[in-house]
């Protein structure tokens, strides 16, 4: 079945008295593997459906080049958008791409590389969808810098616009950028936007 556009999310409301700790969470995530599945820091559940293809595809382009800049820069490891994280204050996010510092992950005990990874990455990439709306993704972004992201690039292809978020002080919007570089924590890191910015494939 083809999508003309991103689907919505769906937003479950949960009672405190039935919320699901980090292990049923997780069953209920590995149940549902066609959803990617987050959880709020209040414990209410958000369901995002497949994605169009046209954001697959940016998606995809973005998780490449980070994950080939990773490789050759050695100090940590990409993930792709499948990989769900638990937040100090207790929310579970899955980004479009992350980044991870090996001397954290060194730290986690096997069965905690298995399950989603009880920490913040490093680095986020939120890509928005169509169907996304722009102050909920700057909430998140809000979010990781809150529980320890070091930087965040929310990018925003209809607009042509990226929020870059640091660890500390507020989010800069870039109007058109071509690139995205961050030196000081992604050396060597030349992320173009030429992909994203098209119209289609």
């Amino acid at each position: 079945m083809g999508y003309t556009q991103d689907l919505p999310r769906v937003d479950l409301r949960v009672p405190p008295s039935i919320r699901l700790d980090d292990d049923l969470f997780f069953a209920l995530c590995q149940a549902n593997r066609d959803c990617r599945i987050e959880r709020t820091a209040e414990g209410d559940i958000q369901i995002m459906p497949p994605t169009g293809g046209l954001t697959g595809k940016r998606n995809c382009d973005l998780v490449t080049d980070v994950n080939l800049w990773a490789r050759q820069d050695g100090r940590g490891l990409a993930f792709d958008s499948s990989t769900g994280y638990t937040l100090p204050n207790g929310a579970v996010r899955s980004p479009d791409c992350s980044w991870v510092l090996r001397e954290r992950l060194a730290r986690l005990t096997a069965p905690e590389q298995q399950k989603f990874l009880p920490l913040a990455p490093d680095f986020v990439i939120e890509l928005a969808s169509p169907s996304d709306e722009r102050a909920d993704l700057i909430a998140k972004m809000r979010e990781y810098q809150s529980n320890g992201v070091r930087l965040g690039w929310l990018i925003l292809p209809v607009q042509r616009q990226v929020y870059s978020y640091p660890d500390r002080g507020p989010g800069q919007r870039l109007d058109h950028p071509d690139t995205l570089t961050n030196e000081a924590i992604l050396p060597g890191l030349t992320l173009s936007l030429a992909g994203i910015w098209a119209a289609g494939f």
